[in-house]
């Protein structure tokens, strides 16, 4: 029988509680974990890719079995490839991620027809959590400690130099 392996892909621009309670999930259903920061080196997001793996890295440092890569300007099936992946992990928070991500996972197939795509429902609680409200909290100095690891709360205060308020 052969490994699974499985890879999870976003921008994690930043990284959440919500992306956590995925990747940690999903490390329990494979050998195996990529976790995949996929960037466009023409866009420029909050933090830089460096500082996403370095939070990524720290927030994952107690998983041994997960590994944080970069993949710039690529398809997630030519990485998966390349990395013997059996199996893409995307998170659901709501309907309107279900039909975006299903019609994603119908050109993946498509592309690869022996690559699965496996769908794990958000935590109720990290439902309407994501990385674009933080930017927005971040951007407003207001508090983000309750949505994102203390990676992300660090790397808040050193490069933007301020206390999150409470």
């Amino acid at each position: 029988m052969s490994d699974k392996i499985g890879l999870f892909t976003g921008s994690f621009d930043p990284v959440t509680l919500g992306h956590l309670d995925i990747i940690i999930r999903a490390s329990h259903l494979v050998d195996q974990l990529y976790v995949g920061i996929f960037y466009n080196k023409d866009k420029a997001g909050l933090f830089s890719v460096e500082s996403r793996q370095s939070m990524l890295e720290a927030s994952l440092a107690d998983y041994p079995k997960i590994k944080v890569i970069t993949a710039r300007d690529s398809l997630a099936v030519d990485i998966a490839k390349q990395l013997g992946v059996t199996h893409l992990v995307r998170g659901l928070r709501n309907a309107t991620d279900f039909e975006y991500e299903a019609n994603l996972a119908y050109y993946n197939h498509h592309l690869v027809a022996d690559l699965e795509t496996v769908f794990l429902l958000t935590a109720d609680q990290y439902r309407h959590v994501s990385s674009s409200r933080i930017r927005e909290l971040i951007h407003f100095e207001a508090d983000i400690a309750a949505f994102v690891p203390q990676a992300v709360v660090t790397e808040v205060e050193k490069q933007f130099g301020h206390q999150q308020r409470i």
